[in-house]
């Protein structure tokens, strides 16, 4: 199989709007989780401590949080079609990729600072339609109205009913 063909495979399985997550962020993961025939949600809060792939269709963050004083770490696929939602919470101020050296810290030094950031504009992953596609449906509706229009008169009862006669 050649590369192309498998971008596109790999593409079909994208979803078609994801949030821009970047390392440092606190993000709200929801989750679908299947039990026995029910499915239930659950969400999971921490900081994104490592982005891989993050343009492919195997896109892939790693959320860490502190529970109880044990580090408890998870990892999610993007696009994946169980991960129903990703809300950034926070964002803070990082200068590396990879945030795994926040293993090693506990407390004040396990801090990151924060930044500041349109919350609402950043969560919003409602599509858009490109312009151009809105441009090819205006000209279709002006074609479509440069027709002429052919007006319907309706004829009385009356003569309906002498035309049937003479038919018959």
């Amino acid at each position: 199989m050649s590369f192309s063909i498998l971008k596109q495979i790999g593409d079909a399985q994208k979803k078609k709007s994801v949030v821009d997550i970047r390392s440092g962020d606190t993000v709200k993961v929801t989750q679908k989780i299947k039990e026995g025939n029910k499915f239930r949600s659950q969400t999971f809060e921490g900081i994104v401590i490592r982005i891989d792939r993050k343009e492919s269709h195997t896109a892939r963050i790693v959320v860490r949080k502190v529970t109880s004083g044990v580090g408890v770490e998870k990892s999610y696929l993007i696009h994946s079609p169980l991960v129903e939602k990703i809300e950034i919470v926070r964002r803070a101020k990082v200068r590396r990729n990879n945030l795994t050296y926040l293993r090693n810290r506990s407390g004040k030094s396990a801090r990151l600072s924060n930044k500041d950031f349109d919350r609402n504009a950043v969560n919003d992953t409602s599509v858009e339609e490109e312009p151009a596609e809105e441009a090819k449906t205006e000209e279709a509706k002006t074609d479509s109205t440069e027709t002429p229009e052919v007006e319907v008169v309706e004829a009385p009862a009356e003569k309906l009913e002498e035309t049937k006669e003479k038919e018959a």
